[in-house]
């Protein structure tokens, strides 16, 4: 497609002048800000998943010059991006900023675990992803729409608050079949 579209120079250029394996303290304040990202998965046969993530701003952290981590909070039980990094821990996440157009990727390697140090620190964390840079790019943000954050979910956890339950766990089909609480 570079070639086709006269833009491989364009492409190598901006690879070569934007893209890094650390982050810088700029990338790591944007990261820490935000409330949301969208993390891209892949299976063992390369079926790939994408998923919303979020929580408070800062339930992302920049943990080291190349790394972050993250909390996994209860959801569906489906466990497809988690599954999917068990199995591919090549992942992509994607950090955006609605309100003053920016965003960042970050594409990397992904490991879980539910004995992870920094769980204690997670409020409602299940497990932690710890994600491995391998680049790190910002993107132009021309065609990000500008939106607003209303309101935090409800269902963030946070020191202090016990989250409501989500009302799908109140069905019938679902609620019979809802594991115990850990």
């Amino acid at each position: 497609m570079q070639d086709r579209f006269d833009t491989r120079r364009l492409a190598d250029r901006l690879a070569e002048r934007l893209s890094r394996v650390e982050f810088s303290a700029e990338d790591k304040a944007f990261i820490e800000a935000r409330s949301m990202f969208f993390l891209a998965t892949a299976d063992a046969a390369g079926q790939p998943d994408c998923s919303y993530k979020g929580g408070l701003p800062g339930f992302v952290r920049v943990t080291g010059p190349g790394e972050l981590a993250f909390p996994s909070y209860d959801g569906n039980g489906m466990f497809r991006s988690l599954g999917n990094v068990r199995v591919n821990p090549a992942v992509g996440l994607l950090f955006l900023d609605f309100e003053q157009p920016r965003r960042l990727r970050v594409l990397g390697t992904a490991v879980v675990a539910e004995d992870d140090p920094l769980r204690a620190q997670f409020e409602g964390a299940q497990l932690v992803v710890r994600v491995r840079a391998e680049r790190i790019f910002p993107n132009c943000p021309r065609y990000i729409h500008r939106m607003q954050v209303v309101e935090l979910s409800p269902y963030t956890p946070r020191p202090g608050h016990e989250p409501p339950e989500p009302a799908w766990k109140q069905m019938p089909a679902f609620r019979e079949v809802l594991p115990g609480r850990s």
